[in-house]
């Protein structure tokens, strides 16, 4: 379902489904302009109107952690090498960041009976003027410029036929293409600056990092910031 303009797509989607109205036969909202798009804890997204792909995705109630690592590989999917995620779930070119996730619940009645997957991804926009600090688009970067209504299709085929996969090859996938998977980086938590190397993700979100001492160090999301 498309429309021109809401304030933010996770937002319609949750409140039609608490009210009923959201029709059955869908299972994606796209939208050309968010007013009040919205990232993780919080933080707001920038995007020009008709230039990106801004949309959510209706998905099973499942675990909202393996959600987001499905769609984050759905997308590594459809947009190839050589992209990459920042764990959680960003994605990146190199050191920019050219999309984000943010997986909510959604109540009907009184039940969680659906999670919702929104997507911004940075397609032909060209200038970004917020203060965010590492914005790329995939024009940016290949100079194309995109359908963005196949990509809309083309991503919700994508996630369907992952969320179809053994959960064990999702995971693998994830993991081959986490951003920083190789070699010793600068990280930052409550105690200061330290070099790193990433060891593993868990099942249950957390990274694993080593650092130069040997100590292997376990972090929540907001936990650890990645120096850039």
């Amino acid at each position: 379902m498309y429309i021109s303009s809401t304030n933010s797509t996770n937002t319609l989607m949750r409140e039609l489904l608490a009210k009923g109205e959201w029709p059955e036969e869908e299972q994606f909202l796209y939208a050309g302009y968010q007013t009040a798009g919205r990232g993780q804890t919080g933080n707001g997204w920038e995007s020009e109107p008709d230039k990106n792909l801004i949309c959510s995705i209706l998905l099973p109630n499942k675990n909202l952690y393996f959600l987001n690592i499905a769609v984050s590989v759905a997308i590594i999917r459809l947009i190839g090498e050589p992209f990459t995620i920042k764990w959680p779930n960003d994605i990146y070119y190199r050191d920019k960041k050219l999309a984000g996730i943010l997986l909510e619940n959604a109540i009907v009645g009184s039940i969680v009976k659906y999670s919702i997957a929104g997507v911004g991804l940075n397609v032909n926009q060209t200038k970004f003027t917020s203060d965010a600090p590492n914005p790329v688009s995939l024009k940016q970067i290949t100079g194309k410029t995109y359908d963005i209504d196949q990509l809309m299709k083309d991503l919700f085929e994508e996630v369907k036929a992952v969320l179809n996969e053994p959960e064990e090859r999702i995971w693998s996938n994830y993991k081959d293409h986490l951003y920083r998977r190789e070699g010793w980086y600068a990280y930052e938590d409550q105690n200061g600056r330290f070099e790193a190397r990433i060891i593993d993700v868990l099942p249950t979100g957390e990274i694993v990092l080593k650092d130069k001492q040997g100590n292997e160090r376990i972090y929540h999301f907001k936990q650890i910031r990645y120096v850039l």
